[in-house]
């Protein structure tokens, strides 16, 4: 396929050129590697194009095919790569979090109606952005699904800050997508409440009304400040540090956190949903 001379100097575009120096040097067509790593044709074409990132373990998949003889240069690229890639695909007004929750020790987070952001799975990433960007291209959807999974780096890293999550039980029974990407979501949920530094909690429907409901916000602690808020809106997000918001938002996140299920009953509720209803 001819390149997309668009994609020329972008990360990914960048990656796909390295990748098809790699491919070409070891005499393997792009078929011939598909099979190799077990993905279509037509992924290694987009990567190779530029049109598609690859998907987050996707460079060392490729560093371990023996032909290529990449020595993890592949891996190493794109982790440099991927930080331009997450600049350019962040909204602005977002920015301004993206880098208080990189810097964060202790983030807790309420969610009403989706997954958060950390803990989501590339395909339930896929299918948010996809539903709130009509317009958008497929381009852009995949370079915003890179910079949110690569957000996640924070959580496996040497030193990863503590995170709360607190979930609505709507957003298990949500259809955001397909049964099997609700159930992979789940699965992910479940797998990620069980990480030392992560715990993961439901609000059960029977918690009735509360202050929550009104929408979703995180609040973020820093080593260096007394915390700063992310409020959701329908059209962007704000993050304020005035020291009374953060202050009301740290009381109604403890509120909700006594109305919610433990760690355990959560992933037992998270599962059980996961088998019941997205199976």
């Amino acid at each position: 396929m001819t390149r997309d001379r668009d994609q020329d100097g972008t990360p990914q575009g960048v990656f796909g050129e390295e990748l098809r120096y790699y491919r070409e040097r070891a005499g393997l067509s792009q078929t011939e590697l598909a099979a190799l790593v077990n993905v279509s044709h037509d992924v290694i074409s987009k990567i190779e194009t530029g049109d598609r990132p690859p998907a987050r373990d996707f460079p060392e998949r490729l560093d371990a095919v023996p032909q290529l003889d990449t020595r993890n240069g592949l891996a190493r690229l794109w982790k440099n790569l991927r930080k331009g890639l997450r600049n350019r695909a962040i909204p602005g007004w977002f920015r301004p979090w993206a880098h208080i929750e990189a810097e964060a020790v202790i983030l807790r987070t309420y969610q009403p109606l989706l997954v958060p952001g950390l803990l989501q799975t590339e395909d339930y990433a896929r299918a948010v952005l996809r539903g709130a960007q009509a317009d958008a291209t497929d381009e852009q959807i995949e370079q915003q699904v890179a910079a949110r999974i690569a957000r996640q780096d924070i959580l496996t890293r040497a030193n990863p800050p503590r995170l709360w999550a607190l979930l609505d039980e709507g957003v298990l029974r949500r259809a955001i997508s397909e049964p099997k990407i609700m159930h992979d979501q789940l699965m992910r949920l479940a797998e990620a409440s069980e990480w030392p530094r992560v715990s993961v909690q439901v609000i059960p429907f029977t918690a009735g009304a509360r202050t929550g409901l009104l929408g979703a916000f995180s609040v973020a602690a820093l080593d260096s400040d007394g915390g700063n808020v992310y409020l959701e809106t329908a059209t962007t997000g704000q993050v304020t540090e005035i020291p009374s918001t953060v202050r009301e938002a740290g009381v109604i996140f403890d509120n909700l956190r006594g109305e919610a299920l433990h760690r355990t009953a959560s992933r037992d509720l998270i599962m059980k949903v996961a088998q019941e209803k997205w199976t």
